[in-house]
């Protein structure tokens, strides 16, 4: 009955985008399995066609692009590749700016003081110029832009734990640790991060959608993952040129790139709500 209730009380919202969110990942883990065909491999017959379409007993239930590739196969690989990306690259952001919020927050001096000043300086350049500039040197690659992502990304996560932090090391149970001598590690580790976690992993579903529209940038600018290899940003950037004669090419990427970023969100907004009524 309890667990029940838990349910229950659970916002609509957090249902609505982990529904969301869930359906996109099983898609994106299963798909390729369930329709096992090749993405890469086409056929100039079968070239333009409309949704639906079967061509030589193959059936195209989203149409086929200029090479005549199963789109729904290209979707399915491109969907699966970009959230590899984005789930990762938000791992990252998440770690770093953790780490190094915690440790400004419970050092404070001159550790906080430049910690802090590198946090402004990285919320001051605009993270596309950012990202599409580091991009461009060092080259397109799946790597590449994981570590861009990932590394542009820990400034606002920095910022939120250094200020729990602040506020978790004047507690009494942290005070009589370090009283009692413990290591400065085990204090951190075991007491302070902790009862940092869980505004960190609220504000990581808030900003995966932020994610997952920057890779979609970066893969229809070409910056990203290349051809023939299928992103969600390079399938819409592959047919923007057709977008007037085929129009699927561009409709289903940007209907997948919508349900993630309104998953992520309502998943986000859920979770907030949720930790408000467990505070209050």
């Amino acid at each position: 009955m309890n667990r029940l209730a838990i349910l229950r009380g659970m916002p609509v919202d957090l249902w609505v985008g982990g529904g969301l969110v869930v359906a996109v990942i099983l898609a994106a883990a299963v798909g390729p399995w369930l329709w096992p065909v090749d993405p890469l491999h086409g056929a100039l017959a079968a070239s333009m066609k409309a949704p639906g379409s079967v061509i030589a007993g193959q059936w195209y239930p989203l149409g086929t692009d200029q090479l005549g590739r199963d789109l729904l196969a290209r979707l399915l690989s491109g969907l699966r590749l970009s959230l590899v990306i984005v789930l990762i690259a938000g791992f990252v952001s998440v770690t770093l700016g953790t780490l190094l919020g915690l440790i400004a927050g419970y050092f404070r001096g001159f550790v906080d003081t430049v910690i802090m000043r590198a946090v402004d300086i990285q919320l001051s350049i605009p993270f596309i110029l950012l990202i599409l500039l580091v991009v461009a040197v060092i080259g397109p690659s799946v790597f590449n832009q994981i570590a861009v992502l990932g590394v542009t990304g820990w400034a606002i996560f920095a910022r939120v734990a250094r200020a729990r932090t602040l506020e978790v090391r004047e507690l009494e149970y942290v005070a009589a640790a370090r009283t009692l001598g413990l290591p400065t590690r085990s204090i951190l580790l075991r007491h302070v991060l902790p009862n940092i976690l869980t505004p960190q992993i609220v504000l990581l579903t808030l900003d995966l959608p932020r994610l997952v529209v920057l890779e979609a940038s970066i893969g229809f600018l070409g910056l990203g993952v290349q051809p023939p290899t299928p992103s969600l940003g390079n399938l819409i950037g592959e047919g923007r040129s057709l977008m007037l004669v085929a129009d699927w090419l561009v409709l289903w990427p940007g209907v997948a790139i919508a349900i993630l970023v309104v998953g992520f969100n309502f998943l986000g907004d859920g979770l907030i709500r949720r930790t408000e009524v467990r505070v209050a």
